[in-house]
């Protein structure tokens, strides 16, 4: 079985825009690549879980969604971050759907298409909902701590302040 680290998109790996729609406002969080990059040459497999509720919304076209996704995957593959699989969820929170965070619907999806043992993997995000995610799913949890969004101190398994801490963390090294 493999470990896995599922990543939040918007706020945890690239900059938080709000209802993001816009490719050309894709733009990497400082120690992220670098981060990602050891930390998959290490061994572990990357997993993009993240909320698209603006499409449920009709504040985002489908293929703008499209086109912001097609942008972050060519900024990680760039940096040589494979990225191996990404799971979206496009429904608004009304909808009651079962592959919004914090359900572990993507998660345990994952780890069924892709023979990982969901225990000694993590999620990592910058929100509760993605804190309760992989808390749901089994995993140990890492919140990307940041002014937006509060997290009870004892929720996630780690607090980091930046992807250097992320990487001291998670580094078999």
């Amino acid at each position: 079985m493999n470990r896995a680290l599922f990543l939040d998109r918007d706020g945890t790996v690239i900059e938080e825009c709000g209802y993001l729609n816009d490719p050309q406002c894709v733009r990497l969080l400082p120690g992220a690549a670098t981060a990602l990059a050891a930390l998959a040459s290490e061994g572990w497999k990357l997993f993009v879980v993240s909320n698209q509720s603006g499409v449920g919304r009709g504040m985002i076209a489908p293929a703008q969604m499209d086109s912001v996704q097609r942008r972050f995957l060519e900024l990680m593959q760039a940096d040589g971050i494979p990225i191996t699989e990404s799971y979206l969820c496009v429904h608004a929170p009304e909808d009651h759907c079962q592959c919004r965070k914090p359900l572990p619907y993507f998660l345990v999806r994952a780890a069924a298409e892709h023979d990982l043992d969901l225990r000694a993997s993590w999620m990592i995000g910058d929100r509760e909902g993605d804190i309760l995610c992989g808390k749901n799913a089994w995993c140990s949890t890492i919140w990307l701590r940041n002014q937006a969004f509060t997290v009870a101190d004892d929720l996630p398994t780690f607090i980091a302040d930046d992807w250097n801490a992320i990487y001291r963390k998670l580094s078999v090294k």
